[in-house]
């Protein structure tokens, strides 16, 4: 919604400064998103033992991390973004509009933060229901929002930022008040959440995951990196191809995450042949959707850059780049349903092994590529990443999770 709210707004540097600025959110957060995959494992298999006492305290815990380190985000926020603008080096104009953005939304993190963990338990729960009304509620509350801050109140970069805050605040406390009703009539013991054996599975299992997530975001951020080195017309095409990626991602998403609660669930009870049936079952609709995402990229593709933006020059490049896009979903739909049942397993370590194989792959094709093949060596280190990290999962399944 940012970056088509900014693809309207008269010139390429805004949608240049959303992209970069989501960018870093992507930094920040996803660094913490073993506060959501790590929950959901842990839950989904306590669930699946019956264990609801050790439930809550999962929730607890991560809640008390995903609060902690929001708060700190806040209070350190001028230094961060110092950093993460050193890091990507963007030119002045941008720069500035992105400082205006990331000081507005970044008061959003220990919601968003908490968000994650919240929805993690509900998936270890076997509750999508509510994660799914949650995300409708604040993908409308961020369009209406952005859309009267931008075009009626004229609040420019801050607006579309301000839109998307409220819409974060109001998930999380939505979410909040749910988890609340859930546990309200489940016991536990308060000291059980600094039980040392406990807590050393808990971090044990999120180190691995957060080390996946830097890998990820390394490449996101040398992604938008040199991107921006080309100039603000191409880091706006690449941030408007890069919205396909993240619509099937999201709906992948859906799949993994179902992955999570229905692997959790079947480990914890011990239950081999339902673990059977349910991959099979996620591989199966997973090769569906992204059948269905090919043709949907290759039949529409250029009405969805139209959609996102009304600058022609930035349209025009994008359009050159669709065959890459077209890619996407064929490449990318076994990373995505693996991850999912690689997490309710609670097997991070082979999900760290695939994503550090994938990351050497798109540094050194990306570094051969660029030079010789400009953004098309790019998106070719891109796709060869994304592709890289499915197969990798799927050989060690065979020895880790399906034997």
């Amino acid at each position: 919604m940012d970056v088509a709210v900014a693809g309207h707004m008269g010139a390429p540097v805004f949608i240049a400064a959303i992209a970069v600025g989501g960018s870093m959110f992507n930094m920040l957060y996803w660094l913490f998103a073993f506060l959501r995959m790590g929950s959901s494992g842990l839950t989904a298999q306590a669930y699946g033992a019956r264990n609801m006492s050790e439930t809550v305290v999962i929730l607890h815990r991560a809640l008390l991390v995903a609060i902690s380190v929001g708060v700190a985000m806040v209070a350190l926020q001028r230094p961060i973004c110092d950093l993460l603008l050193g890091i990507m080096d963007p030119d002045t104009a941008t720069a500035a509009l992105t400082r205006r953005y990331f000081y507005t939304l970044v008061w959003g993190a220990p919601a968003f933060l908490s968000t994650f963990a919240l929805t993690g338990w509900f998936l270890g729960m076997q509750d999508s229901r509510i994660t799914m009304w949650v995300s409708l509620l604040i993908n409308v509350t961020n369009i209406v929002a952005s859309l009267v801050a931008v075009y009626i109140l004229r609040l420019g970069v801050e607006g579309i930022a301000a839109g998307t805050l409220l819409a974060q605040w109001v998930g999380f406390a939505v979410l909040l008040s749910r988890a609340l009703r859930v546990t309200r009539h489940i016991s536990t013991e308060g000291t059980r959440l600094l039980d040392a054996a406990q807590l050393r599975r808990f971090f044990s299992l999120n180190v691995d995951i957060f080390l996946r997530t830097l890998c990820l975001v390394s490449i996101t951020m040398w992604f938008t990196r040199v991107g921006a080195s080309q100039g603000d017309t191409m880091l706006a095409a690449n941030a408007l191809l890069t919205q396909f990626f993240t619509l099937f991602s999201y709906f992948m998403d859906g799949f993994a995450f179902a992955g999570e609660a229905l692997t959790g669930r079947y480990v914890g009870a011990a239950d081999r042949t339902m673990l059977r049936r349910s991959i099979r079952a996620l591989l199966h609709w997973g090769m569906g959707v992204a059948g269905l995402f090919t043709l949907l990229y290759v039949v529409g593709g250029d009405e969805m850059l139209r959609l996102l933006s009304s600058e022609p020059a930035v349209v025009t490049i994008a359009a050159d780049y669709l065959p890459w896009v077209a890619t996407i979903p064929a490449a990318g739909f076994l990373a995505f349903t693996w991850d999912g049942i690689f997490i309710g397993a609670t097997a991070t370590r082979s999900m760290l092994l695939s994503m550090a194989v994938a990351t050497v792959a798109f540094f050194a094709i990306q570094a051969i590529a660029t030079p010789l093949l400009g953004n098309h060596g790019l998106w070719l280190a891109f796709i060869t990443y994304l592709l890289i990290r499915g197969l990798v999962l799927t050989l060690v399944s065979h020895r880790q999770i399906t034997a």
